[in-house]
């Protein structure tokens, strides 16, 4: 169970975080989707350094996100499951 801040809701179905529940939440959405434009618009598309970025960002991402989702990451199967 994670006691920290709640950003991001839990999936209904599945692993993982749904969408953002608060601003920060939302910050951090807004700022990985920055970067990954920006990567695109800097290095170009088939750059290394594009992948590199994507990567990079993608992986803080799902670092903030599993840390920051109300109840913690774990396999839920619906309602009855909250």
């Amino acid at each position: 169970m994670n006691d920290g801040p709640e950003w991001f809701a839990p999936k209904r179905y599945g692993l993982g975080s749904g969408l953002p529940v608060s601003w920060q939440g939302w910050l951090v959405l807004l700022v990985y989707s920055g970067t990954v434009m920006g990567a695109f618009f800097l290095f170009g598309e088939k750059s290394p350094a594009t992948i590199a970025s994507i990567l990079i960002a993608t992986a803080l991402l799902l670092v903030i996100a599993w840390r920051t989702t109300r109840g913690g990451w774990r396999w839920r199967w619906g309602k009855s499951d909250d």
